[in-house]
């Protein structure tokens, strides 16, 4: 681990300042943007903030920033070429398997338990509780692990959750597969689900609240 640059942060107004520095890092961070000068980020800062001159003109930056910005749309379409594969070949080689039934909307799923209730409608609200993870196993949410049943409106939720719910009866518990247009598409979510992802949920469904 590298060691951080030693600063004081004694006073108030110190420790402020520095939640501002961590604040613009983590933009910075989360923009993604390879090879970042941080001394030239500092460097900006500072001739704004104690002069207000620029070393650069916008006839400078301009350019440069639509070269970056090229660069990360590049990028950002080749990941999301790459996602998209690796969703297909998941849904293709889960769909071969003999235990899993595959519905007219591509949706994927496969009876670990059954039961014997009645089967929630797309006004119900349903109690489950559930284990999400991507197709190499990550597990992004889980309310098998927070200890604690969810209760949500069965059209409240990803379209593939949507279609299962109303095929299960109460007692229930399925593994389903969604492919990205019936999960969260080409937005994602937050930084756990990125674009294009297939999700795989167990899903036991406990009862109908309403």
């Amino acid at each position: 681990m590298a060691l951080l640059p030693e600063v004081q942060l004694d006073t108030d107004e110190q420790k402020v300042s520095y939640g501002f520095g961590l604040q613009f890092g983590d933009q910075l961070r989360r923009n993604d943007f390879d090879n970042l000068s941080l001394e030239a980020v500092i460097a900006g800062i500072t001739h704004w903030y104690e002069n207000q001159q620029s070393a650069l003109s916008d006839a400078d930056l301009n350019p440069s920033y639509q070269v970056i910005q090229d660069r990360q749309k590049a990028k950002a379409a080749e990941l999301s070429r790459k996602r998209n594969e690796l969703a297909s070949q998941f849904m293709e080689a889960n769909a071969a398997r003999e235990e899993v039934t595959t519905t007219a909307s591509g949706l994927q799923y496969e009876v670990l338990e059954s039961g014997s209730g009645v089967k929630p409608d797309l006004h119900s609200t349903v109690v489950t509780h559930y284990h999400g993870t991507l197709v190499d196993g990550t597990v992004f949410d889980s309310s098998v692990d927070r200890g604690e049943p969810a209760t949500f409106g069965v059209n409240q939720v990803i379209p593939g959750w949507t279609e299962a719910l109303q095929l299960m009866s109460v007692g229930d518990k399925w593994r389903i597969a969604c492919p990205p247009e019936l999960a969260y598409g080409e937005q994602g979510a937050g930084d756990s689900i990125p674009p294009n992802t297939a999700l795989v949920f167990e899903i036991h469904l406990i009862d109908i609240a309403d």
